[in-house]
Protein backbone atom coordinates (compact mmCIF):
# COMPACT_ATOMS: atom_id res chain seq x y z
CA UNK A 1 0.00 0.00 0.00
CA UNK A 2 1.16 3.38 -0.27
CA UNK A 3 2.99 5.09 2.77
CA UNK A 4 0.68 7.76 3.76
CA UNK A 5 -0.03 9.66 7.46
CA UNK A 6 -1.15 5.89 8.67
CA UNK A 7 2.34 4.62 9.70
CA UNK A 8 3.05 7.72 11.70
CA UNK A 9 -0.53 7.09 13.12
CA UNK A 10 0.60 3.54 14.10
CA UNK A 11 3.74 4.79 16.28
CA UNK A 12 1.15 7.25 18.26
CA UNK A 13 -1.83 4.66 18.81
CA UNK A 14 1.42 1.75 19.47
CA UNK A 15 2.14 4.81 22.32
CA UNK A 16 -1.22 5.56 23.91
CA UNK A 17 -2.66 2.06 23.65
CA UNK A 18 -2.47 1.62 27.55
CA UNK A 19 -4.31 4.98 28.23
CA UNK A 20 -6.79 5.62 25.55
CA UNK A 21 -9.60 3.66 26.98
CA UNK A 22 -9.96 6.34 29.01
CA UNK A 23 -10.90 8.80 26.12
CA UNK A 24 -12.93 6.03 25.07
CA UNK A 25 -15.07 5.83 28.45
CA UNK A 26 -15.82 9.31 28.70
CA UNK A 27 -16.85 10.37 25.27
CA UNK A 28 -17.07 7.17 22.88
CA UNK A 29 -19.49 5.15 24.93
CA UNK A 30 -22.83 6.56 23.81
CA UNK A 31 -21.84 6.29 20.51
CA UNK A 32 -20.59 2.88 20.79
CA UNK A 33 -24.06 1.57 22.55
CA UNK A 34 -25.92 3.64 19.84
CA UNK A 35 -24.27 1.74 17.03
CA UNK A 36 -24.64 -1.32 18.50
CA UNK A 37 -28.45 -1.12 18.94
CA UNK A 38 -28.80 -0.38 15.37
CA UNK A 39 -26.46 -2.70 13.61
CA UNK A 40 -28.90 -5.39 13.38
CA UNK A 41 -26.00 -8.15 15.07
CA UNK A 42 -26.91 -11.16 16.32
CA UNK A 43 -25.94 -14.17 18.52
CA UNK A 44 -24.13 -16.87 15.91
CA UNK A 45 -22.96 -13.96 13.09
CA UNK A 46 -19.72 -13.55 11.88
CA UNK A 47 -19.09 -10.07 12.61
CA UNK A 48 -15.95 -7.74 11.90
CA UNK A 49 -14.67 -4.67 13.55
CA UNK A 50 -11.57 -2.67 11.68
CA UNK A 51 -10.05 -0.51 13.84
CA UNK A 52 -10.82 -2.11 17.30
CA UNK A 53 -8.65 0.73 19.22
CA UNK A 54 -8.12 0.30 22.70
CA UNK A 55 -11.32 -2.83 22.36
CA UNK A 56 -14.43 -0.96 24.11
CA UNK A 57 -16.83 -1.70 20.79
CA UNK A 58 -15.11 -4.90 20.47
CA UNK A 59 -15.55 -6.28 23.73
CA UNK A 60 -19.55 -5.19 23.22
CA UNK A 61 -19.30 -7.33 19.87
CA UNK A 62 -18.26 -10.37 21.50
CA UNK A 63 -20.83 -10.29 24.39
CA UNK A 64 -23.16 -9.67 21.78
CA UNK A 65 -22.16 -12.69 19.63
CA UNK A 66 -20.84 -15.44 21.75
CA UNK A 67 -22.02 -18.00 19.66
CA UNK A 68 -20.59 -16.38 16.57
CA UNK A 69 -17.07 -15.46 15.41
CA UNK A 70 -16.04 -12.08 16.36
CA UNK A 71 -12.70 -10.52 14.31
CA UNK A 72 -11.48 -7.40 15.28
CA UNK A 73 -8.31 -5.46 12.89
CA UNK A 74 -5.83 -2.61 13.88
CA UNK A 75 -3.00 -0.91 12.51
CA UNK A 76 -1.53 -0.75 15.80
CA UNK A 77 -0.33 -4.01 17.23
CA UNK A 78 -0.19 -2.89 20.80
CA UNK A 79 -3.98 -1.68 20.45
CA UNK A 80 -5.00 -5.24 18.50
CA UNK A 81 -3.12 -7.15 21.26
CA UNK A 82 -4.62 -5.13 24.44
CA UNK A 83 -8.17 -5.48 22.60
CA UNK A 84 -7.88 -9.29 22.32
CA UNK A 85 -6.64 -9.70 25.90
CA UNK A 86 -9.40 -7.74 27.49
CA UNK A 87 -12.15 -9.69 25.64
CA UNK A 88 -10.80 -13.03 26.00
CA UNK A 89 -10.57 -12.03 29.34
CA UNK A 90 -14.34 -11.04 29.59
CA UNK A 91 -15.82 -13.28 27.49
CA UNK A 92 -13.53 -16.53 27.28
CA UNK A 93 -15.53 -19.10 25.93
CA UNK A 94 -16.94 -16.91 22.78
CA UNK A 95 -14.51 -17.18 19.22
CA UNK A 96 -12.98 -14.03 19.14
CA UNK A 97 -9.63 -12.78 17.07
CA UNK A 98 -7.52 -9.53 16.64
CA UNK A 99 -4.92 -8.53 14.58
CA UNK A 100 -2.70 -5.45 13.25
CA UNK A 101 -3.79 -5.44 9.49
CA UNK A 102 -4.03 -2.47 7.22
CA UNK A 103 -7.77 -1.83 6.83
CA UNK A 104 -7.26 -0.82 3.36
CA UNK A 105 -6.45 -4.33 2.12
CA UNK A 106 -8.59 -6.69 3.82
CA UNK A 107 -7.15 -10.36 4.28
CA UNK A 108 -10.54 -11.92 4.18
CA UNK A 109 -12.72 -13.53 1.07
CA UNK A 110 -15.64 -11.52 -0.44
CA UNK A 111 -19.04 -11.53 0.92
CA UNK A 112 -17.21 -13.08 4.62
CA UNK A 113 -19.19 -11.45 7.01
CA UNK A 114 -23.03 -10.52 7.87
CA UNK A 115 -21.64 -7.30 9.45
CA UNK A 116 -18.68 -5.03 10.37
CA UNK A 117 -18.38 -2.24 12.27
CA UNK A 118 -15.89 1.03 12.23
CA UNK A 119 -15.97 3.50 14.69
CA UNK A 120 -13.60 6.83 14.48
CA UNK A 121 -11.03 5.74 11.91
CA UNK A 122 -12.13 7.73 8.59
CA UNK A 123 -10.68 11.06 10.52
CA UNK A 124 -6.89 9.10 10.32
CA UNK A 125 -7.07 8.82 6.78
CA UNK A 126 -6.33 10.51 3.83
CA UNK A 127 -9.77 11.04 0.84
CA UNK A 128 -8.37 8.33 -1.22
CA UNK A 129 -7.32 5.90 1.72
CA UNK A 130 -10.90 6.27 3.13
CA UNK A 131 -12.26 5.15 -0.34
CA UNK A 132 -10.21 2.01 -0.45
CA UNK A 133 -11.42 1.55 3.11
CA UNK A 134 -15.04 1.70 2.20
CA UNK A 135 -14.75 -1.15 -1.00
CA UNK A 136 -12.75 -3.02 0.95
CA UNK A 137 -15.50 -3.25 3.86
CA UNK A 138 -18.04 -3.72 1.07
CA UNK A 139 -16.61 -6.41 -0.85
CA UNK A 140 -16.21 -8.42 2.74
CA UNK A 141 -19.28 -7.62 3.54
CA UNK A 142 -22.35 -10.25 2.59
CA UNK A 143 -25.32 -8.76 0.37
CA UNK A 144 -27.69 -7.41 2.73
CA UNK A 145 -25.41 -7.32 5.87
CA UNK A 146 -25.04 -4.31 7.61
CA UNK A 147 -22.13 -2.03 8.08
CA UNK A 148 -22.15 0.64 11.03
CA UNK A 149 -19.94 3.49 11.17
CA UNK A 150 -19.19 5.72 13.95
CA UNK A 151 -17.49 9.47 12.83
CA UNK A 152 -16.60 12.41 14.98
CA UNK A 153 -19.89 15.35 14.40
CA UNK A 154 -19.26 18.42 13.23
CA UNK A 155 -22.44 20.39 14.31
CA UNK A 156 -20.55 21.67 17.69
CA UNK A 157 -19.15 25.05 17.08
CA UNK A 158 -16.65 25.08 19.53
CA UNK A 159 -15.87 21.38 19.61
CA UNK A 160 -15.21 21.88 15.90
CA UNK A 161 -12.67 24.84 16.44
CA UNK A 162 -10.40 23.05 19.35
CA UNK A 163 -10.40 19.74 16.93
CA UNK A 164 -9.22 21.73 13.95
CA UNK A 165 -6.25 22.97 16.69
CA UNK A 166 -6.00 19.52 17.70
CA UNK A 167 -5.53 18.01 14.14
CA UNK A 168 -2.90 20.71 13.40
CA UNK A 169 -0.80 20.25 16.32
CA UNK A 170 -1.07 16.10 16.16
CA UNK A 171 -2.60 15.54 12.75
CA UNK A 172 -1.42 11.85 13.09
CA UNK A 173 -3.57 11.24 16.48
CA UNK A 174 -6.36 13.57 15.74
CA UNK A 175 -6.38 13.48 11.94
CA UNK A 176 -9.39 16.14 10.88
CA UNK A 177 -13.29 16.24 10.95
CA UNK A 178 -14.78 13.98 7.69
CA UNK A 179 -18.54 13.78 9.11
CA UNK A 180 -20.39 16.21 6.65
CA UNK A 181 -18.97 14.40 3.65
CA UNK A 182 -19.57 10.67 4.94
CA UNK A 183 -23.28 9.62 3.81
CA UNK A 184 -22.01 10.32 -0.16
CA UNK A 185 -18.68 8.60 0.15
CA UNK A 186 -20.89 5.40 1.72
CA UNK A 187 -23.22 5.69 -0.60
CA UNK A 188 -20.30 5.84 -3.44
CA UNK A 189 -18.79 2.80 -2.00
CA UNK A 190 -21.78 1.07 -3.10
CA UNK A 191 -24.18 0.71 0.67
CA UNK A 192 -27.57 2.63 1.18
CA UNK A 193 -27.81 4.26 4.28
CA UNK A 194 -30.70 2.94 6.60
CA UNK A 195 -30.02 4.52 10.01
CA UNK A 196 -28.25 8.06 10.66
CA UNK A 197 -28.32 9.32 14.53
CA UNK A 198 -26.41 12.43 16.14
CA UNK A 199 -25.11 11.51 19.73
CA UNK A 200 -23.39 13.89 22.16
CA UNK A 201 -21.53 12.39 25.11
CA UNK A 202 -20.55 15.90 27.16
CA UNK A 203 -19.31 18.32 24.60
CA UNK A 204 -18.28 15.49 22.66
CA UNK A 205 -20.32 14.44 18.96
CA UNK A 206 -20.74 11.68 17.13
CA UNK A 207 -22.90 10.72 14.37
CA UNK A 208 -23.87 6.65 14.06
CA UNK A 209 -24.04 5.73 10.60
CA UNK A 210 -25.52 2.12 9.33
CA UNK A 211 -25.38 1.10 5.87
CA UNK A 212 -26.72 -1.72 4.18
CA UNK A 213 -24.50 -3.86 0.92
CA UNK A 214 -26.81 -3.58 -1.59
CA UNK A 215 -24.96 -6.07 -3.93
CA UNK A 216 -26.23 -8.97 -5.16
CA UNK A 217 -25.18 -12.13 -4.43
CA UNK A 218 -22.64 -13.53 -7.55
CA UNK A 219 -21.43 -9.89 -8.06
CA UNK A 220 -19.88 -10.04 -3.87
CA UNK A 221 -17.99 -13.11 -5.14
CA UNK A 222 -15.88 -10.95 -7.72
CA UNK A 223 -12.31 -11.03 -6.11
CA UNK A 224 -10.57 -14.05 -5.35
CA UNK A 225 -9.88 -14.57 -1.55
CA UNK A 226 -6.52 -13.63 -0.14
CA UNK A 227 -6.85 -15.20 3.18
CA UNK A 228 -9.08 -18.94 3.36
CA UNK A 229 -10.63 -17.39 6.75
Amino acid sequence: MPRTIAARTRRVYDIVASVYPVSTFFFHSKAHECALKHSGIRNGMRVLEVATGSGEMFRRLVKANPDGRTFGLDLSPNMAAHTLRVARKACPQAEAHCGAVDVRSLPFRSASFDAVMCCYLLELLSQEDIGLTLREIRRVLRPGGKFSLVVIGQNVKMFNRLYTLGGDLVPAFWGRQVESSVPELIREAGLRVVTDRFVRQGFYPSRVLVAENTAVHGAAHGRTARNGR
